[in-house]
């Protein structure tokens, strides 16, 4: 089977749309929960920096930005472990069906 007829194959599986979809799902909600945040953390500093400013007790030296920018980084981290978790399980198996051919 060529790659022409085998792509043509997988293109009009009945199962090939929903896995796309539930992909381009949670792609868009992890890219939502990752840059809404990190552009608010922007916005921020740039308007408002006396929040981010802000000490974390009347004793400390270190301010509110510092925990807040680490949690950006933790986070975005672990929205790609979830997506390496999902896609090689769901999505892998989902795929495997589609490229044997199976409807279930």
């Amino acid at each position: 089977m060529n790659h022409a007829t085998e792509s043509a194959r997988i293109r009009n599986h009945p199962r090939y749309k929903e896995l796309v979809s539930r992909q381009r799902t949670f792609v868009a909600s992890l890219t939502a929960a990752t840059l809404v945040p990190y552009f608010t953390f922007i916005l921020v500093a740039a308007f408002a920096p006396q929040l981010l400013a802000t000490k974390l007790s009347a004793t400390s030296i270190i301010s509110i930005g510092w925990p807040l920018g680490a949690v950006f980084i933790v986070g975005a981290w672990l929205f790609t472990g979830l997506y390496i978790h999902r896609a090689n399980g769901e999505f892998d198996d989902l795929t495997a069906e589609i490229r044997a051919g199976g409807i279930v």
